[in-house]
C-alpha cells in the first residue's frame, strides 16, 4: 500500500521565518522611533533585517548556544525589536524582563532563568545592581552607547557580518520567556514555543482578532516586556504592517501626537491608558479618527471609557482577553454584526471578554470538577487549552495550575449561548459572607455606573458574623468630590443590599501592578496595616440574607 501523502511535515514553524518574510517582500516598510513625543529614527523592514542578522551572528560569536536565554530589560524602542528577532535567530531564548520590578525582583527572575547574556538600557542600569553583584560573571550589554564603559549592542552588532543561517531550532524548542507579575507569589516562568508562537501570531491576524494585516500602521503602546506586547510585533513583522514604537517613559499627550503624526491604524492599552488619551485627545482637539482600532486589555473596561472612545473619538472600540500563560491571546471581544445599528448593545459585547480564539478549547468547571453549561448563567472556573496554552511553568513544579492538560486560570467565568466569556472574579478574589458568595468583580463594575466614580477596587475583608464582608476603594474623576454615603446610596439602588461594602473609602488613586493591573494584594496589605473597618465615616453596610 502507497502511503498516505503528507503536507509541509519537514517544515517546522518557526518564528524566524517572520523575519525573511518582512525582508523579502516588505523591505520598504517602516520602523519608525520616537522620543518625548519627537521622531528620532526611521529605518526599513530591510535595513532592520541587516541588523539582526548581524546581531544574531554577534550573539554566536559571543557564545550564546541554543537554549540559552538571552534577557532584555529595555523600554519599547527599535533595538529591541531587532533583539526580539535576532535572538531566536541565534538559537537562543529571548526573555523580556520587567523593568517595573524592583532590583531584587530582577536579580531573582534573571536568576532563576539561568539568562546566560542580558541587554540593558544604559538608563536601566541600576535595577541591574543585585544581578550583577549576584551574577558578575554574566556578560552585559547596553542597548545604547551610554553605559559607563559597558559594551553596547551597535559596536557588537558592527563587528560582524550577518548571520548566513539561522541557528536550527525544532518548533518545540523554546522561542522567549517571559514572568508572571508574582501577585500573588513568586513570579513564575511561562516559555513559549516556536511552534506556540508562530500559531499565535497568525491568530492575531485573523478577521475576528486584532485584524493586523500590511495596511495597518501599529503603535506598541502595550510594554515589550509584558508577554511580548501582547504579540502584536510578531504579527506586524509577518504582515508587512509600518511599525511605530513610542520610546522611554511615553505620557498620553506623546502617545497621542506619534498616533496623530504617524496616523496608526491599530494601537492597543490598558484601560487605565485609554482613559487618559481619551481625556487629553478631546480636551487638546487631537484627532485619533486613523485608528481603526484601539484594543483594551488588562482589565475591563468601564461602560463611559467604551462609549467615550466610540462616541468622542469616533473610533472602534475592542477587548481581548488573556494571561502570560496564553501568550497571551485567549478570546477577543468583536461584537457581532447584529449589534451594527445598536451602540448601547455593541458596548455590552466589548466589555465580555469575547469569543474563543480559534485553535484553543475551553471549559468552565465547579468546586467538583463538573463541566458548567454555556447558559450565561452557571458560573466556574475558566480552564483552557491549546498549542500556545502553557502545560507548566519553567522550571518550576506547580501541580494545582494543572489538571489533565488544562490549565486553571483561576477566573471564575460565564460563557453565554453565543460563545461570549465573562470574567465573573479571580477565584481567590471572590467574597464568601453569610455563606453567599459576592463578585468583587461585579460590585467594582456596578460602582464605575455611579456619576463620579472614575475606579473601583473591592476587596475582602474579615467579619466576625459574616465571615468575610466587602471593603470599596473608589477614585473620583476630576474635579468631582464623592461623598462615601452618597455612593453607598447609589450603589443600593443597582445591588443586592448584602452586597453593600462594609465601608466605603476614597482615595486619589489606586495601586497597580507593574503591568497596570489593579494590585489587590497591595490593597490587602494597607488594609492590615491600617485597619480600614471601622464605623468612623462607613457607609451604611448591608448584610447577607
Amino acid at each position: 500500500m502507497t502511503p498516505a501523502p503528507t503536507t509541509g511535515s519537514t517544515t517546522p514553524l518557526v518564528i524566524t521565518d517572520f523575519l525573511y518574510r518582512a525582508r523579502d517582500l516588505f523591505s520598504a516598510k517602516t520602523i519608525t522611533q520616537y522620543q518625548g513625543g519627537a521622531k528620532v529614527f526611521e529605518y526599513t523592514y530591510g535595513e532592520y533585517a541587516d541588523r539582526v542578522l548581524r546581531l544574531a551572528a554577534a550573539l554566536v560569536d559571543l557564545g550564546v548556544r541554543p537554549g540559552d536565554r538571552v534577557a532584555t530589560l529595555a523600554w519599547n524602542h527599535y533595538r529591541h525589536l531587532e533583539l526580539y528577532m535576532a535572538v531566536p535567530l541565534a538559537g537562543a531564548v529571548l526573555h523580556t524582563v520587567n523593568l517595573r520590578l524592583e532590583s531584587d525582583e530582577i536579580a531573582y527572575i534573571v536568576d532563576h532563568a539561568d539568562d546566560r547574556v542580558v541587554f540593558v538600557d544604559s538608563s536601566l542600569l541600576p535595577l541591574l545592581d543585585a544581578t550583577r553583584a549576584q551574577r558578575p560573571h554574566m556578560p552585559v550589554f547596553t542597548t545604547d552607547g551610554d553605559g559607563n564603559g559597558l559594551p553596547n549592542l551597535d559596536a557588537l552588532a558592527a563587528a560582524v557580518d550577518p548571520l548566513s543561517e539561522p541557528v536550527p531550532r525544532d518548533e518545540n524548542d523554546l522561542a522567549a520567556l517571559c514572568y508572571t507579575s508574582g501577585t500573588t507569589g513568586s513570579p513564575k516562568g511561562v516559555g513559549y514555543s516556536h511552534r506556540g508562537l508562530y500559531l499565535h501570531t497568525f491568530t492575531a491576524c485573523l478577521a475576528d482578532g486584532h485584524a493586523i494585516s500590511e495596511r495597518d500602521t501599529v503603535c506598541h503602546v502595550v510594554p515589550m516586556f509584558h508577554a511580548n506586547a501582547w504579540g502584536i510585533p510578531f504579527a506586524a513583522l509577518m504582515t508587512g504592517a509600518n511599525q511605530v514604537l513610542p520610546g522611554e517613559h511615553p505620557v498620553v499627550p506623546d502617545i497621542a501626537t506619534i498616533l496623530a503624526e504617524q496616523q496608526v491604524t491599530y494601537t492597543g492599552m490598558v484601560p487605565t491608558v485609554a482613559v487618559d488619551l481619551v481625556r487629553h485627545a478631546v480636551s487638546s482637539g487631537i484627532d485619533l479618527t486613523c485608528l481603526r482600532a484601539l484594543v483594551l486589555g488588562g482589565s475591563t473596561p468601564t461602560p463611559e471609557l467604551v462609549r467615550s472612545i466610540e462616541e468622542d473619538l469616533d473610533v472602534r472600540a475592542y477587548q481581548g482577553w488573556g494571561m502570560t500563560e496564553l501568550s497571551p491571546m485567549g478570546t477577543f471581544a468583536r461584537p457581532p454584526r447584529t449589534a451594527d445599528d445598536d451602540p448601547q448593545l455593541r458596548y455590552s459585547y466589548i466589555r465580555r471578554q469575547g469569543r474563543l480564539l480559534p485553535g484553543l478549547r475551553w471549559k468552565l468547571v465547579d468546586d467538583e470538577g463538573t463541566v458548567v453549561p454555556h447558559n450565561g448563567i452557571d458560573r466556574g472556573e475558566l480552564l483552557m487549552r491549546g498549542p500556545w496554552v502553557a502545560e507548566n511553568y519553567f522550571r518550576d513544579e506547580h501541580p494545582e495550575a494543572f489538571v489533565d492538560g488544562w490549565l486553571r486560570t483561576g477566573d471564575i467565568a460565564t460563557i453565554d449561548p453565543e460563545g461570549y466569556l465573562t470574567i465573573v472574579d479571580r477565584a481567590k478574589d471572590l467574597i464568601k459572607s453569610g455563606g453567599e458568595w459576592i463578585s468583587s468583580l461585579a460590585l467594582e463594575q456596578a460602582l464605575t455606573t455611579i456619576t463620579g466614580v472614575a475606579e473601583a477596587a473591592v476587596i475582602a475583608v474579615p467579619h466576625e458574623r459574616w465571615q468575610e464582608r466587602p471593603l470599596a476603594f473608589v477614585c473620583p474623576t476630576e474635579g468631582t468630590m464623592l461623598a462615601p454615603d452618597a455612593v453607598a446610596d447609589a450603589l443600593a439602588a443597582i445591588v443586592p443590599r448584602w452586597w453593600l461594602p462594609e465601608r466605603i473609602v476614597v482615595v486619589d488613586d489606586l495601586p497597580r501592578t507593574s503591568v497596570g493591573k489593579l494590585d489587590k494584594k497591595r490593597l490587602r496589605s494597607t488594609v492590615r496595616d491600617r485597619l480600614f473597618v471601622d464605623t468612623h465615616n462607613s457607609s451604611t453596610a448591608g448584610s447577607p440574607g
